[in-house]
């Protein structure tokens, strides 16, 4: 594990405890300049974990509540006359001074207002009026949404899914970690005893870094054959993308980098293909309607796409 990833897991493992492999993943993500949708049942710890990671990475972390009522302005800002200035001055939105954004149940805001993440997701800026307004950096959007109790939600757009880098469920703690849970709790908040174990500038020279992993034209050939496998496989209607293929990459060389190498090796892709795919895809009706068959066709891609020699 790399020396500089570990103490910001140790600090986030004060409030989720039992998930050590998903705290790696979105780390992974953070570290790859991507973002990150948590898509799980209710009350497992979606929240907890990105507060959790904000602290320990000492970022700025802005929440919102995603409800029917918040609207794009709230998100990017808006212009309102001045009257003293004779003339518009911009009102900044809760992107706009934060490094890390928590959309919390981003299924439950309209449409219209989940577009409004799209630019800065993608761009690191916002536009009001003709004007750019650049975020801070690293800027990083981690979603939540619930599996369940899905009256009144908006599901997000393939267009929107395609841009979170990584899709990942936390899933119910085991027996020790449930009871550990409870006990800790008893008295204190954990969360009150993370302490900072990075900064922003620390996270951007991480990614610099996790940019300069080398990826051997052996593995972008293995990259390439799994997505273009997936685009002629009769179970998915829509394969992978020319972005997913890029970001399965950029996935693949953070996860060298947590495991302290500066190279890429099939492991890494294999480890992260799945989270990085699976809400990309999109099934035929022959593939049937099981919530977890992209995950599994993409599993079989994996087995079926020869691994090139020299890289096994």
């Amino acid at each position: 594990m790399n020396q500089n990833i570990e103490p910001v897991i140790r600090e986030v493992e004060k409030a989720v405890v039992g998930k050590r492999p998903v705290i790696e993943k979105v780390l992974m993500a953070l570290l790859a300049g991507g973002h990150i949708l948590l898509d799980d049942v209710p009350g497992v710890g979606k929240t907890t974990l990105a507060v959790a990671l904000g602290k320990a990475l000492g970022l700025s972390c802005r929440r919102i509540q995603c409800t029917p009522d918040v609207l794009p302005s709230d998100i990017v800002g808006f212009s309102m006359y001045d009257k003293g200035r004779e003339g518009f001055r911009y009102v900044p939105g809760i992107v706009t001074d934060a490094n890390l954004l928590l959309a919390d149940e981003i299924n439950r805001t309209s449409s219209k207002t989940q577009s409004a993440l799209l630019e800065a997701m993608e761009e690191g800026q916002v536009t009001v009026d003709g004007e750019i307004h650049r975020l801070r950096a690293p800027f990083c959007v981690i979603a939540t949404q619930n599996q369940v109790g899905a009256a009144g939600t908006q599901p997000l757009p393939h267009a929107q899914l395609d841009r979170f880098l990584v899709r990942l469920t936390i899933g119910y703690p085991d027996y020790e970690s449930q009871k550990e849970l409870i006990r800790d709790r008893q008295t204190a908040d954990p969360m009150d005893q993370i302490r900072q174990a990075a900064d922003a500038e620390r996270i951007l020279s991480m990614q610099r870094e996790v940019r300069a992993v080398t990826v051997k034209d052996e593995m972008v050939d293995y990259i390439t054959r799994l997505a273009m496998a997936s685009r002629e496989e009769p179970a998915l209607r829509l394969g992978i993308s020319p972005r997913g293929a890029l970001y399965v990459n950029r996935m693949a060389k953070a996860a060298a980098y947590l495991a302290g190498r500066d190279y890429v090796v099939v492991e890494d892709v294999q480890g992260v293909f799945s989270d990085v795919c699976a809400h990309r895809v999109a099934l035929s009706r022959s593939a049937g309607p099981e919530q977890d068959a992209p995950a599994r066709i993409l599993e079989g891609l994996l087995a079926a796409v020869p691994v090139p020699h020299a890289i096994r």
